[in-house]
């Protein structure tokens, strides 16, 4: 079902991480899910076409061609305020590029937006002996609720890769996670990455161990080797996957999910 909300509140939190807050009539008609990764799919088309929100996709498709279809991004709920009824969306943004990253640098409250969702599965467990969060901008969101929704005797590590130290937000953790910040010194690239090497160094505890880690595709491969082969941690459970993937657009990636270079797995 698709979602239409209205633009409540903008705000920048970091040079490249954007706050947008959701509201209006729409939101009584929202399914949450009892997860920290909820995430939602926000339609976009190109505004010179005059489409009305929400937009009716089976119409749209008999008269226009591919390429002016709406398109859907992916992006994480990073709070639902249900006594304000508000969803809070944080959207990394890279200057001109990404089309949505460019919407949530230019829009304005009172626009609307319409979205599907919201799916999601994973949750910190109370009953886990120790937690290890990891990923990029891409995943910081996730990681930031997940961070709040767990009990105050948690036990874990958070890492967290962005750009530069101008790109942290503060974090409400519980007192035994430690947070560790990684600084690639820029935009993202296969040799700055350094997720993977940090969490390879870890010291990770025997027990029941939960696992979250999201991020760029090549980095989930190496990190789900690392963990599951090299480790012996069981793949089960793990809420390990690909948030993007360099150099492809959401289309592409979404796409190569069912071809070998887009798994996280082996078969």
């Amino acid at each position: 079902m698709q979602h239409l909300l209205q633009v409540e509140r903008v705000q920048r939190l970091t040079p490249h991480l954007v706050r947008v807050v959701l509201g209006g009539a729409g939101f009584e008609g929202i399914e949450f899910k009892p997860a920290t990764d909820q995430y939602i799919k926000m339609l976009f088309a190109d505004p010179a076409l005059g489409l009305e929100r929400p937009y009716d996709m089976d119409a749209l498709r008999e008269k226009l061609p591919l390429e002016q279809m709406p398109v859907s991004r992916t992006y994480t709920i990073r709070h639902v305020d249900h006594a304000a009824e508000q969803i809070w969306v944080d959207m990394v943004t890279h200057g001109e590029e990404g089309l949505a990253g460019r919407w949530a640098q230019e829009v304005q409250p009172g626009e609307l937006i319409s979205f599907f969702g919201p799916g999601g599965a994973y949750a910190p467990r109370s009953a886990a002996d120790w937690h290890l969060l990891a990923g990029d901008e891409s995943a910081l969101p996730a990681i930031a609720a997940a961070l709040e929704s767990m009990p105050a005797d948690a036990q874990g590590v958070a890492v967290v890769e962005v750009a530069g130290p101008e790109e942290e937000i503060p974090l409400a953790t519980p007192s035994g996670v430690e947070v560790t910040w990684l600084h690639r010194g820029g935009a993202f690239s296969p040799t700055s990455a350094r997720l993977a090497d940090a969490v390879a160094e870890l010291e990770i505890p025997a027990g029941d161990v939960q696992v979250f880690i999201h991020g760029e595709r090549e980095q989930m491969k190496l990190l789900r080797r690392l963990l599951v082969e090299d480790r012996g941690l069981p793949r089960r459970g793990m809420s390990l996957s690909a948030y993007w993937a360099h150099g492809r657009v959401e289309d592409q990636f979404q796409a190569e999910k069912r071809t070998p270079v887009g798994r996280i797995d082996p078969e």
